[in-house]
C-alpha cells in the first residue's frame, strides 16, 4: 500500500516539492507518493478532512494557508505555536502541525559552515519566513545576539515580543533602512536576508551592496529564484567566503518534513540536485 503525501496551496503549480520528495521515495525504495493540490481558502477545511479520511501520511502547507490551517489541527509543535504558522502536518490519530522553515534555515547555515552558536545574527525582514527563521534560531541556535530589521513596526515588535516570551531571548527590533543595515552589518557574524527583494522577476534588486560587507561575514539569502541573487553576487564581489542560497533552506525544510513523517534520514544532496535541475529548467 502506498502512503500518500502532498503540498497544498493556492496557487501551487510552480512547486518544486513533488519532484524533490518523489526522488527521495524512489531512491530509498519507499512505497510513498507526493503530489500537489490547489486548494482555495474556502475548501481548506474540507480538503484536510478528506485527506485524513483517505489515509494520507501528511501534507506540506504553503501560501495562503500557513496560518489558517492551524484551527483545523489538534496539536502544534512548540515552535509552530510561537511562530503562529504551520508548513507541515503529520496525519496520525491526531493532526499535528509543525513549522520546518526555521529548522531548514538553521540546518542550511550549519551545513554551509555558518553555525550561529555564539554569533551575532542580523535578519532582514519580519514577515512569515523571517519570523520562522528568527524564532527557531533564537530557540535552537545558541546565539549571542540578534537584530531583526523590518518595515512594519507593529509586525516587528510583535515578533521580538514573541521571541522574548517563547524563547526567553531578547532580539533587537530596528527599522529596515540603509543606514541601519550598514550599522548592523558592521559587527555582525551572519546576515540572513528574508524579504522578497531580489526575487524573480525583480532580480536586479538588493538591500545590501558589496561595500557594506566584510569578508568574514556569512551571508544567507532565502530567495531561491534566481539561484544566484543580486545579494549573493554582491557578497561574492566583497570577498565573502560563506554564501548560502535559498535552495539550501528549501531543501532542508523539506528534509525535516520527511523526518517528521517517516522518521528517515533523507538524501539531502539528491534533493538539492533535483531542485536545482528544476529551477534551471533542465
Amino acid at each position: 500500500m502506498t502512503t500518500r503525501f502532498a503540498v497544498i496551496g493556492h496557487p501551487i503549480s510552480h512547486s518544486m516539492s513533488p519532484a524533490m520528495h518523489n526522488a527521495v521515495f524512489e531512491k530509498l525504495g519507499l512505497h510513498c507518493s507526493y503530489t500537489l493540490f490547489d486548494v482555495s481558502p474556502t475548501d481548506l477545511e474540507a480538503s484536510i478532512k478528506k485527506m485524513k479520511e483517505q489515509g494520507f501520511g501528511g501534507v506540506n502547507v504553503t501560501i495562503p494557508h500557513k496560518v489558517a490551517v492551524i484551527k483545523h489541527l489538534d496539536d502544534l509543535s512548540d515552535e509552530a505555536g510561537i511562530i503562529g504558522a504551520v508548513n507541515t502536518v503529520k496525519f496520525d490519530d491526531t493532526l499535528k502541525g509543525f513549522n520546518t522553515d526555521g529548522i531548514g534555515a538553521l540546518q542550511a547555515l550549519r551545513a554551509g559552515g555558518a553555525d550561529p552558536a555564539g554569533k551575532k545574527i542580523v535578519v532582514l525582514g519580519s514577515g512569515g519566513a523571517a519570523r520562522a527563521i528568527s524564532v527557531t534560531i533564537a530557540l535552537r541556535g545558541d546565539i549571542a545576539a540578534m537584530s531583526i530589521l523590518g518595515i512594519d513596526k507593529a509586525e516587528l515588535e510583535r515578533l521580538t515580543g514573541d521571541i522574548k516570551i517563547g524563547a526567553g531571548f531578547s532580539a533587537e527590533a530596528l527599522p529596515l533602512e540603509s543606514r541601519t543595515i550598514k550599522d548592523q552589518i558592521s559587527d555582525a557574524d551572519i546576515l540572513i536576508h528574508a524579504t522578497p527583494v531580489g526575487m524573480h522577476p525583480k532580480v536586479g534588486e538588493t538591500l545590501v551592496s558589496a561595500g557594506q560587507m566584510k569578508q568574514d561575514l556569512a551571508v544567507m539569502d532565502i530567495v531561491y529564484n534566481p539561484l544566484e541573487t543580486r545579494l549573493m553576487k554582491e557578497a561574492k564581489s566583497a570577498g565573502v567566503e560563506t554564501i548560502i542560497s535559498g535552495v539550501d533552506m528549501f531543501v532542508n525544510q523539506g528534509a525535516e518534513a520527511l523526518r517528521i513523517w517517516l522518521d528517515i534520514e533523507p538524501p539531502v544532496e539528491l534533493m538539492k540536485k533535483v531542485v536545482v535541475k528544476g529551477l534551471l529548467g533542465k
